[in-house]
């Protein structure tokens, strides 16, 4: 073993290791280990009148040791929580040989060492839930050491605070950072109560391609990459849309489905490329229909994680009771902006972002502009929950025209705090119509726009043989945990968020 680019302690830990093996104690040992029960079980079941929980078998993480001649005490922590265990070196070590105890655990162990303990659920003197230890057993032997919390008179030590480091390693800080382990419970009971909201409705969950022919269903930039056997290009989602409207072109009522798609555009603390998204589409509905629902699905998460609708998101306070505001979009932009951009031409439109000092760019079409100023000054007003609704016909290319102003589209999106967080249509179900705005949206492509859609013929086809009214949405399960849980970084509800490389440490660092 080169040990020149070790740490003192990571030297002492491997030659603990070495130490170990040669008493004949396995630290990485191959049989299962016996769990019955968890650290908040114990917490929640131990009754001391009773003194039941007398045949405990827990495993977890040394967190502190505090070891006073023939006795310890130390700290596990599991999944679930910390206890502190009791361990007293006859008991373990009943017979002549105390190794166990004064040498395997007074000096071989160390904090982060994972163990299991067998015994009894006890009161201390001091008043504190405990284990009492009859058996230990070396689990894994830990060879870094973790960044230990410390906390006097209010004040936390020793944090594990970095975000680069955390978000790099996110397995030590899951391990020192409790908080963080509850906030991806959260994200699951989020994914789980939408689904179980689905399922009661009758729709089905399905599973469509992520490597796609042509990346449709959105505008955005795709990731490609080359099949060999097939000597083709393919692209990785940029949205699932397409293939669930075929589906329910084959005859299902509803289907959703909880896909990872995947945009070569930029990071930012809302935006990462690769992300999670909830689309859903249900037959013979429209756009108003899933405006209901959708209020009332966000409704019952966060009653479901708050058990109340008010929720605190970036220091404001947002209430998710339904029903949510409904505002067209012209009407925001004339609210807030103060001019009625109704029936106006590119021109028209570009003259107004310049009096308005919008950015623009040449590639930009009546939708872009209208889409930038509201983008400029109507979305920071957008606190609570608000439902924008009739965007402009060529920013919607896949949706409904109004039908009662054939400019627009009988489209939302649900903004919260600022960010939009679901889109939703009436879905375009005329074929002629849907192959006719393809085109359009292939002469932006020839002005510039690299976001503009590809056209999809094999979709168009599947329109031929006759699409029923549809209504269709989709959610950014990302921010929508960000919101239920006040995290300001979508890298804070993402296990593993993209990174830069790791810069190498040098020899002489």
């Amino acid at each position: 073993m080169d040990y020149t680019e070790l740490s003192e302690q990571e030297i002492i830990r491997r030659d603990s290791l070495k130490a170990m093996r040669e008493l004949g104690i396995d630290p990485y040992p191959a049989a299962a280990y016996e769990v019955n029960i968890t650290t908040s079980q114990i917490k929640e079941q131990y009754n001391p009148e009773e003194g039941n929980l007398r045949d405990i078998s827990i495993a977890g993480r040394i967190m502190t040791r505090r070891i006073m001649g023939a006795a310890a005490f130390m700290e596990i922590q599991d999944e679930k929580g910390r206890i502190q265990v009791y361990i007293k070196r006859d008991e373990i070590c009943p017979g002549e040989d105390k190794t166990m105890y004064n040498t395997i655990f007074k000096k071989l162990l160390d904090i982060g060492d994972i163990v299991g303990i067998k015994g009894y659920a006890f009161i201390t003197q001091a008043g504190e839930l405990s284990i009492h230890a009859k058996e230990l057993t070396v689990l894994s032997k830990s060879l870094r050491v973790l960044p230990i919390v410390k906390e006097k008179d209010g004040q936390k030590y020793d944090e594990f605070s970095d975000p680069e480091l955390r978000y790099r390693m996110r397995y030590v800080d899951l391990i020192v950072n409790p908080q963080v382990r509850e906030t991806f419970m959260k994200r699951t009971q989020i994914m789980n109560t939408m689904r179980s909201f689905f399922n009661e409705h009758g729709y089905m969950e399905v599973e469509t391609p992520i490597l796609q022919p042509i990346p449709g269903g959105a505008a955005a930039r795709p990731f490609i990459t080359h099949h060999n056997a097939l000597d083709i290009p393919l692209y990785l989602r940029i949205a699932n849309e397409l293939y669930l409207k075929k589906l329910i072109v084959g005859g299902y009522t509803g289907v959703y489905e909880f896909a990872k798609d995947f945009r070569n555009e930029g990071m930012d603390r809302t935006h990462n490329p690769e992300f999670t998204v909830l689309e859903i589409y249900v037959a013979y509905k429209d756009y108003f229909w899933m405006m209901e629902f959708v209020e009332k699905m966000i409704e019952r998460v966060a009653l479901t994680l708050h058990g109340k609708t008010n929720v605190t998101v970036w220091g404001k306070e947002i209430d998710f009771k339904a029903p949510f505001r409904r505002l067209p979009m012209l009407d925001a932009i004339k609210e807030y902006a103060g001019v009625d951009v109704a029936g106006m031409n590119e021109d028209e439109l570009r003259k107004v972002c310049e009096k308005l000092n919008v950015p623009v760019s040449k590639s930009m079409g009546v939708g872009k502009l209208i889409d930038a100023i509201f983008g400029e000054y109507c979305e920071e007003h957008l606190i609570q929950p608000t439902f924008i609704t009739d965007y402009p016909v060529e920013t919607s290319p896949l949706t409904k025209r109004h039908r009662s102003n054939p400019a627009l589209t009988e489209r939302f999106e649900l903004f919260v705090n600022g960010k939009e967080l679901a889109n939703a249509y009436s879905e375009l179900n005329d074929p002629i119509d849907q192959l006719e705005r393809f085109k359009d949206q292939i002469k932006l492509k020839d002005k510039g726009d690299d976001e503009a859609m590809f056209i999809d013929m094999d979709f168009v086809r599947s329109l031929e043989y006759g699409m029923p009214p549809t209504s269709g949405m989709g959610i950014g399960i990302d921010r929508l945990t960000m919101f239920m849980t006040n995290s300001t970084s979508i890298q804070d509800v993402l296990f593993f968020p993209q990174m830069r490389p790791e810069k190498p440490v040098s020899k002489s660092e």
